[in-house]
C-alpha cells in the first residue's frame, strides 16, 4: 500500500508542477495521431490498421520530445 500511495503522490507531484506542458503535449499527440492516420493512408495507401499504428508509434516518440523540449525551452524564457 505504501508504495502505490508513494507512485500516485509521485505522479501528483509530477503533474501538477507540469499542467501546462502536459497538456499542450497531450493536445499535440492526439492531433499528431489524426494527422498520420490521414496523410499515411492517402499518400501512402496503407491500410487503416497500419496506418493506426503508426500512428500510435511514433507520436508517441514524438511527444516524449515534445515534453523535453518545451520543458527546456520553458527555463529558457523566464
Amino acid at each position: 500500500m505504501e508504495v502505490t500511495s508513494g507512485i500516485f503522490k509521485a505522479a501528483g507531484n509530477i503533474y501538477s508542477s507540469n499542467k501546462g506542458s502536459i497538456l499542450r503535449t497531450i493536445i499535440y499527440t492526439i492531433g499528431h495521431f489524426a494527422i498520420a492516420i490521414t496523410v499515411l493512408m492517402l499518400v501512402a495507401d496503407v491500410s487503416f490498421s497500419i496506418a493506426l499504428t503508426d500512428a500510435i508509434v511514433e507520436p508517441i516518440a514524438n511527444s516524449v520530445w515534445y515534453f523535453i523540449l518545451d520543458k527546456w525551452w520553458a527555463s529558457k524564457s523566464k
